[in-house]
């Protein structure tokens, strides 16, 4: 059984996955208003995940007979001032939310708790990935700079990003396909 404590902070984290899902898509909606398609679907593709991510929680809870109580999902902010400050936007929450994991991480072993704890690893190493991917591209904006050509590069090659849900073994494995 899953403590209280875990409950609580697990809850709190399938929400702010959830969130993040919101942010991203928001993300995406302002590159679209820029005409920046493949910049959007590359915010479209870190929806899905996001989406997952937050399966994921829901589902190890639910499998551990915890009590799933999802939280309220406040707005994301409608804007910014430029596809830089989006990318680094999106750095500095996958930071929070990787900062967020490791308390859980922590939780886990001071409960004891060798089921979250190995469910969570997973969590640890894919915060590794969003954390970079996100820095690569806010670090590839800072380079172009003022370069229309090269922004209209980057974006080519953001829109060949295609989502991959991960594998499905273990608690919080994907049970039905994730739709748009």
């Amino acid at each position: 059984m899953i403590s209280p404590k875990m409950t609580e902070t697990m809850n709190k984290q399938a929400t702010a996955e959830l969130y993040s899902a919101y942010l991203y898509l928001q993300m995406a909606a302002y590159f679209e208003s820029l005409n920046l398609k493949g910049f959007a679907n590359w915010m479209r593709v870190q929806r899905l995940e996001e989406q997952v991510h937050g399966m994921k929680f829901f589902d190890h809870m639910v499998e551990r007979g915890a009590d799933v109580k999802l939280g309220a999902i406040d707005a994301p902010p409608p804007t910014w001032d430029s596809p830089r400050a989006v990318f680094e936007a999106a750095y500095q929450h996958e930071i929070k939310v990787t900062g967020m994991i490791n308390e859980l991480v922590n939780l886990a072993r001071a409960e004891k708790d060798y089921a979250s704890e190995a469910f969570l690893q997973w969590f640890v190493t894919e915060q590794v990935e969003e954390e970079g991917s996100a820095l690569a591209i806010a670090q590839k904006l800072k380079l172009i700079g003022n370069d229309s050509s090269g922004l209209f590069m980057l974006d080519r090659e953001l829109a060949t990003r295609v989502f991959t849900p991960p594998p499905a073994t273990g608690s919080g494995a994907p049970r039905a396909a994730v739709g748009a």
